[in-house]
């Protein structure tokens, strides 16, 4: 017996010897890329040990590796990103739009140290409870909130559907707390959170999300439109959309195009991650003169969308140039419960262009990414011959001006002063007139200023520490003193003055605070409407529906050559 075993340890160590050579010879000819991570990964385990046993403060494995992984994924690309199992929620709510809660945005209250109600969504648990905004949270159950951070309130008040909690809060103008028993509910947050007529024969359809089933709430807006209010165009609002699921987006380019065109074509390193989507099913409308509505915030699905239709001469893109989002992600399990979303693939539109406009595959040295030039960018072509370009976002075929938000209402809006007028305007106004006759009364507004002055308000006023940093110049090369008498004069024209800033930037402050303050009564939708009541974008829009030979012509490849 002895004999045996000494015979067959000397046949498996042989065996072995012959694996490991093997093995070592493929590493050597084949796949020096493998065995290059297979080394990195032993030394990374042997640090992780080694820091374990002999760093003199006891390492906490949970933060200490996640800070690792966090800086390996952002050395690749901002989406890629690492769920653990206490985080899913977090991508189950990205990818299907909906999580366990009360359905409503919370903000921090600098003065109380506590969060608050910023904005209730209609129709969920916090708004049938008769939560409002500017309510300060103090309890949840028996938790005392005091000391949390906005995340820490936020775990706390998601959860389990159909649980039930206690919250007390503290409402402005109430002299004592007010208890409410809340029940969590699935939170679906709506992807078409208004749509209406907003001109004659004109629809809206305002789209904020690609994220849960938009392509259906979509289509009920649409055919409501077509069916009840015999619009002749359509106007699609995707302005600071951030996209969400890819099919969607083909989904509702599909309404307005016929089957069998492409709309998306995916490449990555792997077969599975590169396909072709076409569209499926029978259009609705291929003959609705379109406009759509973009920003530098649409991005992902939301320029799929406005690409797609551009790139087949369906709609006239309007506003600023989009985001440049043309990376595709997918979720990948992890062990223990984690997920791994992770960029597989990059996305082109029907022209063959890709939107992507930030090259993270080449950092400067301090990490950077920068955007791809325009002097790179390639010239693609439309389905009936427009020159369109890839390498930064979708350019509009209408661009507007950007709207230069003066830098007191930055400093306002940051500090709550409009929230906060907001609030006290409910307490003094149970109601308001519906949206369209809503205006604020220039008393109101005086109101508003006598708040702001009397809070001892301050903010920084750029023109100051750009003269500051001027006259610190001129002193190092050594003309200030040829030249102090104009800073001297100069500096007395740009002196601090609040009142004055509050009456010139007045109808720039005056928009918003409109729109904090209807929201309070009629929530996202009435927000949304009050914002259109002044839209250039959506001005601009109306112009060119209005005009049938001038929609033909942006959409024409002969009015294109003749300008050129």
């Amino acid at each position: 017996m002895k004999q045996f075993w000494n015979k067959y340890t000397k046949w498996i160590l042989s065996i072995s010897v012959v694996v490991l050579i093997f093995f070592f010879v493929g590493f050597q000819k084949g796949d020096k890329r493998n065995f290059e991570l297979a080394k990195n990964m032993e030394i990374f385990n042997a640090i992780v040990k080694e820091l374990d046993l002999f760093y003199v403060d006891t390492l906490d494995a949970n933060v200490t590796l996640r800070r690792g992984i966090d800086a390996m994924l952002y050395s690749l690309d901002p989406y890629t990103v690492y769920y653990p199992e206490e985080d899913q929620s977090e991508l189950e709510q990205m990818v299907k739009g909906s999580y366990g809660g009360i359905g409503s945005v919370i903000s921090y209250n600098m003065d109380r140290q506590l969060s608050m109600i910023a904005e209730p969504y209609e129709g969920t648990p916090a708004a049938k409870a008769g939560l409002k905004a500017g309510d300060i949270l103090l309890k949840i159950d028996t938790i005392d909130l005091k000391g949390k951070n906005n995340q820490e309130v936020s775990e706390l008040l998601r959860g389990q559907i159909g649980t039930e909690f206690n919250l007390t809060v503290e409402r402005p103008g109430v002299n004592k707390p007010m208890d409410f028993k809340i029940v969590r509910q699935s939170i679906q947050l709506p992807t078409v959170p208004y749509y209406g007529v907003v001109d004659k024969g004109v629809g809206y359809i305002n789209l904020n999300s690609f994220s849960g089933n938009p392509s259906k709430e979509f289509k009920k807006a649409f055919l409501d439109l077509k069916s009840n209010y015999n619009i002749e165009s359509l106007v699609i609002d995707v302005r600071s959309n951030g996209g969400g699921l890819l099919d969607e987006a083909i989904e509702i380019v599909n309404f307005f195009v016929p089957r069998g065109k492409t709309i998306v074509t995916t490449k990555g390193k792997i077969k599975q991650a590169s396909s072709v989507y076409k569209t499926l099913r029978e259009p609705i409308d291929t003959d609705i003169p379109i406009a759509v509505l973009v920003n530098s915030s649409t991005a992902s699905s939301a320029e799929i969308l406005a690409g797609a239709l551009q790139d087949l001469d369906r709609a006239v893109i309007i506003g600023d140039r989009t985001f440049g989002k043309g990376l595709v992600q997918v979720p990948r399990s992890l062990p223990y419960g984690g997920n791994l979303k992770v960029t597989t693939s990059k996305y082109y539109i029907p022209s063959g262009r890709c939107v992507q406009a930030i090259d993270y595959s080449h950092r400067s040295l301090d990490g950077s990414a920068g955007r791809v030039p325009d002097s790179l960018t390639t010239v693609f072509y439309t389905e009936i011959g427009r020159e369109v370009r890839d390498g930064g976002g979708v350019t509009p075929d209408i661009t507007s001006k950007t709207e230069k938000l003066p830098n007191i209402l930055y400093y306002l809006v940051s500090e709550n002063k409009l929230f906060d007028f907001a609030t006290d305007y409910c307490l003094r106004h149970p109601s308001i007139p519906v949206v369209e006759n809503f205006v604020l009364s220039d008393d109101e507004y005086s109101l508003f200023k006598k708040q702001v002055i009397d809070s001892d308000f301050k903010y920084d006023q750029q023109s100051e520490k750009v003269l500051a940093n001027l006259r610190e110049i001129a002193e190092f090369e050594g003309y200030l003193e040829g030249a102090s008498d104009a800073f001297d004069a100069l500096e007395k024209k740009l002196v601090h003055n609040l009142e004055h800033d509050l009456d010139y930037f007045s109808n720039d402050i005056k928009k918003v605070l409109s729109i904090e303050i209807v929201k309070r009564y009629f929530y996202q939708k009435g927000a949304i409407q009050q914002q259109l009541k002044d839209d250039e974008d959506m001005r601009a829009a109306l112009g060119v529906l209005s005009d049938s030979e001038r929609y033909k012509q942006i959409l024409s490849v002969v009015d294109q050559k003749e300008e050129d």
